[in-house]
């Protein structure tokens, strides 16, 4: 297998694992020491660095309104040390956010991902860009109807 191919796998394997299952700790095979949120508007982690511990509370904060969550990844293309997923996300509102009661309505999003990996294939980072604008809205009409 090349070593764009095995990225890819790791990469579905970690988001299948520790994004859609919800296995926090299976995180600590998938990640570099430090982990960089370079680029990602709109989610509350945007620009920091974050250690292991760090990064499996953000999973778990980011599940706690939307526990069943999955990824339906669309294509992933691998260059040099990236690979890239464009994927799509839905979950049902089960847990409240700030300003947004849970409605156990499904919502919906789209989005690319720069993951970015080190020599020993372990994430360190990535840069994103999604339609929170979408999901707001859903959120705003799921409000209104609740």
């Amino acid at each position: 297998m090349s070593v764009d191919q095995s990225r890819k796998q790791r990469l579905t394997d970690f988001i299948r694992q520790v994004w859609d299952e919800g296995h926090v700790d299976a995180a600590d095979s998938y990640l570099a020491d430090a982990y960089t949120i370079r680029h990602d508007p709109g989610d509350p982690w945007d620009g920091m660095v974050l250690d292991r511990l760090g990064f499996k509370d953000r999973v778990q904060q980011s599940r706690a309104a939307f526990p069943d969550q999955r990824f339906e990844i669309q294509d992933l293309f691998a260059d040099g040390d990236s690979v890239v997923m464009s994927w799509l996300w839905a979950a049902t509102h089960k847990g409240d956010l700030p300003g947004f009661p849970a409605t156990g309505k499904t919502i919906r999003m789209s989005g690319a991902t720069v993951y970015s990996f080190d020599f020993d294939d372990r994430l360190t980072g990535h840069w994103q860009i999604t339609d929170r604008l979408g999901v707001y809205q859903q959120l705003s009409q799921n409000k209104a109807t609740a």
